[in-house]
């Protein structure tokens, strides 16, 4: 008997995620034209050094703007909370495969919390970095050395999101079934009932 499915995202919700997705491989492979003189030639994606340079920041913020409306949407429930914790404790046995030493959690667990909240913490600091040495429009009002030093701070910042983004990707594709969330919104009950068995009996409470 084939499994029930349970709505996971919108459509909206969905779509918000996508354009994230793609707003950062743009804000990604522009920025990385500029990080070390080998991968200028990705340069040529967007037009050539000038034109990149003018879009980056610009794609850039519309990733901002496009990651806050997740956050207002998403933020209370990636709170850390006592389930958390005892799940923190036994992320040995996640890593070993042995899912069912887990115990339970809701829609999303610490490890997903954690890079939420890395994720957020390093697009603040790109933006107002970024807008510290965003030429011609705001650099001048910013002393040279502090310039300097929210380019590095920006560099960092970057490598945090992309590692961020890297363990996010890998995480979906090694929970089998996790993809289908952000591809049809819907994940089986079993699928809920073994990952998140506090959001499934949300869910079902009542069925």
């Amino acid at each position: 008997m084939a499994s029930k499915l349970l709505q996971r995202y919108s459509d909206g919700e969905r779509m918000n995620h996508w354009v994230i997705a793609l707003l950062f491989i743009a804000a990604g492979l522009s920025g990385l034209a500029f990080f070390h003189p080998s991968l200028f030639f990705l340069s040529n994606l967007f037009g050539g050094g000038v034109w990149t340079r003018i879009l980056h920041p610009f794609i850039g913020v519309a990733m901002v703007l496009a990651f806050l409306g997740m956050f207002v949407r998403l933020w209370r429930e990636n709170l850390l909370n006592e389930a958390d914790r005892e799940w923190v404790k036994h992320s040995g046995d996640m890593l070993r495969g042995n899912k069912a030493a887990m115990p339970p959690v809701g829609k999303y667990n610490a490890g997903q919390k954690g890079v939420f909240w890395l994720m957020a913490v390093s697009l603040l600091a790109l933006l107002v970095t970024g807008i510290m040495f965003w030429q011609p429009w705001f650099a001048d009002s910013f002393p040279i050395l502090a310039r300097r030093f929210a380019v590095v701070i920006h560099a960092a910042s970057a490598v945090a999101l992309i590692l961020g983004v890297i363990m996010h990707v890998y995480a979906a594709i090694w929970v089998k079934g996790t993809v289908r969330a952000m591809t049809r919104g819907t994940v089986t009950e079993a699928w809920a009932r073994q990952n998140h068995a506090l959001w499934h009996k949300e869910m079902t409470r009542g069925k």
